[in-house]
């Protein structure tokens, strides 16, 4: 055969091979197209499968989110590490694992140990609690019991193995249970006691429950013990009540009956240390008047001070009740002392509440007084703390800050704030230009802050690249926000600008994505500058979401969200909305943001009194049926019910 030929026939057999590859209709891409199908159908399945098997690290089985509730479901008892790759703890107590796991395999029966990393298992950490690396669990009859012991083997597995006795019990709670058959017993009768009102299904609760616990078993051990209670909400509706429980979980601290709130962590360590520190007297004597000067000299705080003849004063009494309202947001001191009185100006039966050194002027008192005696009760005490505990200009310091400024309007002025003793001079020459305007506008707080401090709060105004050492701004009420020019700074630049805006003449600052080109979905999408024209239009009932785009809840909450979009997107008097919470101001301060996602239904005609959406079960049910309790303009048809 010749070569030509040869290469021909070669050529019509590849041809032919192809064809046939190609099926009837020659396209040889479908077949191609299904193959990959099948061999991704096919990878899938293995990594689904990878995923399901439990494998084993050194003796200790390795479990994540696919295949752990598989694995544990015939375990009586299971010994859980929850760790983190990075965590030097972790590192250093591994080897005393896989002991553990030896020996525990041993068994009668055999008791299996495993680990899970929690950074990659975010839902088996959530659902368990986890905080901190490493975190020990013991799983009995798939109920987790907290391992609060040395991490040992020789502790760790006697604990296990005690656990996995048949006839093991978990000790019963410490946390005392109230209803309103012993409430007030029980409340009226402690020096101090810590109540929780919960709701079964509401996920925060559930995340402090075993917080809550571990502070009270901790506290109990205490000469006097500190008890921790707890109330269910939605079954003691009377207790809630009368306490003006309105959000879960709600804490209060209790001191012979007297509700005081709870402002605390939220964690075993946090609360422990809290109670200890409340359990104390609410204000400390002070015996030397060194001590009074040193706070005139050197103190950076307001200095409260009551003088008394002795604590059988009724008076005393009068003003330790008061102190213990406030005493989370103020240093209380009292005296009995005559030189100190006599130093302060005062005879007994007296509360003296005057500024240190730095916060003094010419334009303001050096300390103001109450006659206790004459007064009668304690909100007239508190009244007049809360009157004088800010001098003509205060320093802003932090976002602890926020119970003391948040009275609005409020003047701030930004720049390198420092009172040591170096810079001091500096800080009072800007202080001082301030003092002249705040003198004439008694009606509005000022304060200094320093520009690194608030850095964010200056970037959200437009002012982080002023040019200028020195920068004002408005905090008024309903969250807006008025930024003054960046100009050289003085006293009369500040007073022409607080007077502008007194007048009116200004307009506010908000922060704000852009404002969408089309905004025809389901679900509109609202940023800082239509806030007002789409939630508050009064014509219209407005759901409205806020989320954080980082928010796990929120992506959870996202298809559900749509569809309450799509029910309702032809009724023209209700709007359901969103809006990224992180990049946009909210221009009213009625609609408080505390976590993520927050809803408000607003209704028609009372922007001023939204609803929040409290539900635990953010479904599309539950949605529909808030917006249907509360819509003021929607009439129901027969395929929404």
């Amino acid at each position: 055969m010749r070569p030509r030929t040869a290469w021909l026939l070669l050529l019509l057999l590849a041809l032919a091979h192809l064809l046939a590859a190609a099926g009837p209709d020659g396209d040889s891409s479908n077949k191609e197209d299904a193959i990959e199908d099948e061999e991704e159908e096919d990878d899938d399945e293995e990594e689904e499968e990878d995923d399901l098997e439990v494998k084993e690290e050194n003796g200790v089985l390795v479990l994540n989110d696919m295949n752990f509730d598989n694995f544990v479901a015939d375990k009586d008892t299971v010994l859980l590490e929850f760790y983190a790759p990075w965590c030097g703890h972790c590192k250093q107590f591994a080897p005393e694992y896989e002991k553990i796991a030896s020996t525990l395999k041993e068994n009668d029966p055999p008791i299996p140990v495993a680990k899970i990393d929690a950074t990659s298992e975010s839902a088996l950490a959530g659902r368990f609690g986890v905080s901190g690396y490493p975190t020990i669990k013991i799983l009995k009859k798939g109920q987790a019991v907290d391992y609060e012991g040395s991490r040992t083997q020789e502790e760790i597995v006697a604990k296990v193995k005690e656990v996995s006795q048949p006839n093991w019990m978990p000790p019963p709670e410490v946390t005392l249970v109230l209803t309103k058959e012993n409430f007030d017993d029980v409340v009226n009768d402690a020096d101090i006691i810590l109540v929780e009102f919960y709701a079964p299904w509401c996920g925060h609760c559930k995340k402090l429950a075993p917080e809550y616990e571990k502070a009270a078993k901790e506290l109990s051990k205490r000469s006097p013990p500190i008890p921790l209670a707890k109330v269910d909400a939605t079954a003691e509706t009377d207790l809630a009540k009368r306490f003006e429980v309105s959000s879960y979980p709600t804490l209060k601290i209790f001191r012979k009956g007297k509700p005081f709130d709870y402002n605390g962590p939220r964690e075993k360590y946090g609360i422990v240390d809290y109670m200890i520190e409340q359990s104390g007297p609410p204000s400390k004597e002070i015996m030397a008047l060194k001590q009074v000067q040193e706070f005139l000299k050197d103190g950076d705080d307001v200095i409260i001070i009551g003088v008394f003849k002795a604590e059988s004063d009724p008076a005393y009494q009068q003003y330790q009740d008061a102190a213990n309202n406030l005493r989370e947001d103020y240093k209380f001191h009292h005296t009995f002392s005559t030189e100190i009185a006599k130093f302060l100006k005062v005879s007994s039966g007296k509360l003296v509440v005057m500024q240190p050194e730095k916060f003094q002027s010419k334009y303001e008192p050096r300390s103001n007084v109450l006659d206790i005696q004459g007064s009668a009760d304690g909100s007239a005490i508190r009244e007049h703390v809360l009157k004088h505990t800010l001098p003509l200009v205060g320093h802003r310091r932090s976002a602890n800050d926020a119970k003391r400024y948040a009275r609005r309007p409020l003047v701030v002025v930004y720049y390198g704030v420092d009172f040591s003793f170096d810079y001091r001079a500096a800080t009072q020459f800007w202080r001082n230009k301030v003092l002249e305007v705040a003198k004439d506008f008694p009606e509005y707080t000022f304060a200094v802050a320093d520009e690194d401090d608030f850095a964010s709060e200056v970037r959200d105004l437009g002012l982080s690249e002023s040019g200028e050492d020195v920068n004002a701004a408005i905090l008024a009420e309903g969250g807006r926000r008025f930024a003054m020019e960046p100009d050289d700074f003085d006293s009369d630049a500040l007073r022409a600008f607080v007077r502008a805006f007194k007048e009116g003449a200004l307009k506010p600052v908000v922060k704000s994505q852009p404002v969408p080109k089309s905004n025809k979905g389901p679900v509109k999408v609202v940023v800082g500058k239509t806030f007002d024209s789409v939630v508050m239009d009064p014509n219209k009932d407005v759901l409205i979401e806020f989320y954080a785009p980082w928010c796990g809840h929120c992506k959870q909450l996202e298809p559900e969200y749509a569809a309450l979009g799509k029910k309702y997107r032809n009724r023209k008097n209700l709007v359901i909305a969103k809006m990224d919470a992180t990049a946009n101001d909210i221009t009213s301060d009625r609609y408080k943001v505390d976590g993520f996602p927050t809803i408000y239904f607003a209704p028609s005609g009372d922007k001023k009194n939204p609803i929040k959406f409290e539900d635990g079960n953010r479904d599309l049910e539950h949605l529909s049926k808030f917006v249907e309790e509360h819509a003021t303009k929607l009439s129901r048809t027969r395929e929404e019910l």
